[in-house]
């Protein structure tokens, strides 16, 4: 069974593979991604067509930043905060449904009770782990570099623009 070709269903799919034929040149070879975007920026700004313009990130590897100790407390803590949080939207919701002066007991009933369970919640998953993972982070993906290239028709206006 094939999918339409419609922009909901595979058009970006075939935007990039027709991108991704076209006859790119490196202009410049930089060291982390915000000088890329930088120069890229610089270029739109002064008019260059920068739909001819990637930006090819290369020598990608994996960083996990650790942010803190997780500790069951802290498990608690965060899963109080999330479940208020839940609550305080349902207290919301449920509150248009109560008649009088009853809709602030049922939202700060939502947020208490919510708030609780997800104390409950947020121990217990880290209890099960058996500290496994006795830590919070943030995984991410890097580049080692960033080339900004350009189509081979507009590779001379874009050195040209940049200075290079």
């Amino acid at each position: 069974m094939t999918m339409p070709n419609t922009p909901g269903a595979m058009g970006s799919q075939n935007m990039l593979g027709a991108m991704s034929k076209a006859d790119y040149r490196p202009l410049v070879e930089l060291p982390n991604y915000a000088d890329a975007q930088d120069l890229v920026d610089f270029l739109s700004d002064n008019g260059f067509p920068v739909g001819k313009v990637r930006i090819i990130g290369t020598g990608l590897h994996s960083v996990e930043q650790v942010t803190h100790r997780k500790t069951k407390g802290r498990a608690a803590l965060e899963g109080a905060g999330s479940g208020a949080w839940f609550g305080l939207l349902l207290g919301l919701l449920l509150s248009l449904f109560v008649p009088g002066q009853f809709w602030l007991t049922m939202l700060l009933a939502a947020v208490v009770f919510t708030a609780l369970w997800g104390a409950l919640f947020g121990f217990l998953s880290h209890w099960a782990t058996r500290g496994k993972r006795d830590f919070a982070s943030i995984k991410g993906l890097e580049a080692s570099s960033y080339e900004v290239q350009v189509t081979a028709e507009h590779l001379a206006q874009a050195r040209q623009m940049a200075n290079l």
